[in-house]
């Protein structure tokens, strides 16, 4: 179980506190969303999750153990907004290869399977896939690092319906061994997937029953 007890993060770069007493719970099989317009704290509430940012105050649990921004890291992935800025492979063999010493050719299509680009050419640029690979072969870059919590940022955000839809289907089928965020601004396309819904406005989170 993930818990966030009071967290505050307040950036020197912005007027106000960006995230004010953030509590949540998120557990395996259950899928969290959280909603709000751009510009209200999402990708920072993220990062804070992830330990990529250090909140001023309040704490993070796992399994009732507080843990720091280090092992947050090591538990978490990320899939930011666009994927594609953060590509460092020149294919998208080397992509899934990054951060392993080895990593034989059985786990790395298993890997390309369960998120649907079996079919892709290894040999790849990933700038030259479409916006709906790119999201999965970034999917797929994080599933081979086993995280216990999935963060999603935006994963429908610029994609048409068709591959939207194929997210969602694959969004479903992860949620079901990973703790799974997912931070959107298009909270209806999530309507038929059950989730914990949230809502963040000016800071603060509020549950949506």
């Amino acid at each position: 179980m993930l818990k966030l007890k009071n967290l505050y993060y307040h950036p020197s770069t912005a007027e106000k506190p960006v995230l004010k007493n953030i509590n949540l719970k998120a557990f395996f099989g259950s899928p969290v969303m959280i909603s709000g317009a751009s510009g209200t704290g999402k990708t920072s509430l993220i990062e804070v999750i992830s330990g990529l940012t250090k909140p001023q105050k309040g704490a993070i649990y796992w399994n009732g153990i507080k843990i720091n921004e280090r092992q947050r890291r090591w538990l978490s992935g990320v899939v930011f907004q666009f994927p594609e800025r953060h590509f460092l492979g020149l294919s998208v063999a080397q992509e899934l290869h990054l951060g392993h010493r080895r990593l034989s050719s059985e786990y790395q299509i298993k890997s390309l399977k369960k998120v649907g680009l079996s079919d892709v050419n290894l040999k790849e640029a990933p700038e030259k896939l479409s916006g709906g690979q790119q999201r999965r072969l970034a999917l797929a870059v994080q599933l081979l690092r086993d995280p216990s919590i999935l963060l999603l940022d935006e994963p429908t955000a610029g994609l048409d319906w068709s591959v939207k839809n194929e997210i969602l289907e694959l969004l479903t089928s992860i949620a079901k061994e990973q703790i799974l965020i997912v931070v959107t601004h298009e909270p209806d396309l999530f309507k038929d997937i059950v989730m914990d819904s949230y809502h963040l406005y000016k800071g603060e989170l509020h549950y949506k029953k």
